[in-house]
């Protein structure tokens, strides 16, 4: 199977190996455990590097085994050359998402991520679709087992939600939806509307990388000016009765960050910093994004700003990526969170 080969050259199982060695005498070190965090993002190294050796190894004993039985079937092993047509194409699926994986391998991919929707202007037709998209999202994160912890969330007045920002756990849960930053459109028969008309409604979405200690982001302390509220939604009577909420405002850059899931004012600061410091690093990204994009000529617009995909339920039913021409049919399926035909065509889209 030349993609089986290929996909070793690409993922060097011996360097992975030695690395993974290497990883492992440093956890033996009377002192690794001093830096805690320093200590479990290199343990999360090595889960995430044992994991895609072990993944390739049983890739590469199904193609061998295959292979082997290919050798001694003959022509008339009608049900035999069927089962193994069967295995060939589920493997040929398994590598090409092993491929996939491969791919993801910037800085900060293999990172979780905070995950931002934003509702338009349209009242309650925007804001109930951004909690369609945000359901979206949960619905994609439980079929990758993903865990995921909503950190602020501002109801609208009737249906909906204004904005909401989660964190997503995963192995390379940042890789999978850094592409997802950028408007999103629908286009409805409103059940709102008692004249039964049809509606386009905007919600915006920002996706940023949790920072670990392997990437550096320095903020002064005077750049900041940190708020404190009650926090409302959900949390129970102690919330609302407290400013545990904190807002958090980075001066040069206006960057505002918020958190209020937590009955402790230090836990939502904590965690409003590292929101805070991922929001920075992410829009570093995007610079640089940009001024590689402008050396290249590319005519695509850069930033979070931008309409990246369209959803149509009326007059017709079609999903379709404007950034690469992406398009499935089936919407209901997608607002389920079957996206990843989607997430696999923008990262491979070649700018």
């Amino acid at each position: 199977m030349h993609r089986l080969k290929l996909l070793g050259g690409v993922f060097d199982p011996e360097y992975i190996s030695n690395k993974v060695k290497s990883l492992e005498n440093m956890i033996q070190k009377e002192n690794f455990w001093i830096d805690k965090e320093k200590a479990e993002a290199v343990i999360k190294e090595k889960n995430i590097l044992e994991n895609r050796l072990n993944s390739y190894l049983s890739l590469e004993k199904e193609y061998n085994e295959l292979n082997d039985l290919i050798k001694i079937t003959n022509d008339d092993d009608g049900e035999l050359i069927l089962e193994i047509s069967k295995n060939t194409n589920k493997l040929i699926e398994k590598v090409r998402k092993k491929e996939f994986e491969n791919f993801l391998s910037g800085e900060a991919d293999s990172n979780s991520c905070f995950l931002e929707v934003h509702s338009g202007a349209g009242g309650v037709e925007a804001q109930d679709w951004a909690e369609m998209i945000v359901r979206m999202y949960t619905r994609w994160c439980e079929k990758k087992r993903f865990s995921f912890d909503i950190l602020e969330e501002n109801s609208g007045e009737e249906a909906g939600i204004k904005s909401l920002t989660m964190k997503i756990d995963g192995d390379y849960a940042y890789g999978w939806l850094k592409k997802e930053s950028g408007i999103h459109r629908l286009v409805r028969i409103s059940p709102f509307d008692s004249n039964s008309r049809r509606h386009t409604s905007f919600a915006s979405v920002w996706v940023y990388p949790v920072i670990d200690k392997k990437i550096e982001v320095n903020i002064n302390d005077k750049d900041l000016r940190i708020d404190t509220y009650r926090a409302s939604g959900a949390g129970g009577q102690h919330v609302n009765k407290t400013d545990s909420a904190v807002r958090i405002t980075h001066i040069p850059t206006k960057i505002v960050v918020q958190c209020q899931n937590n009955r402790s004012q230090h836990k939502n600061k904590s965690t409003a910093l590292t929101m805070l410091k991922a929001r920075i690093y992410e829009m570093e990204l995007q610079k640089k994004e940009s001024e590689e994009q402008s050396k290249n000529q590319s005519k695509s617009e850069i930033g979070w700003g931008r309409q990246i995909r369209s959803y149509v339920m009326h007059p017709y039913k079609m999903v379709k990526d404007l950034r690469n021409n992406k398009e499935i049919s089936n919407c209901n399926s997608v607002l389920d969170g079957n996206i990843d035909a989607f997430l696999e065509a923008a990262l491979f889209k070649k700018n």
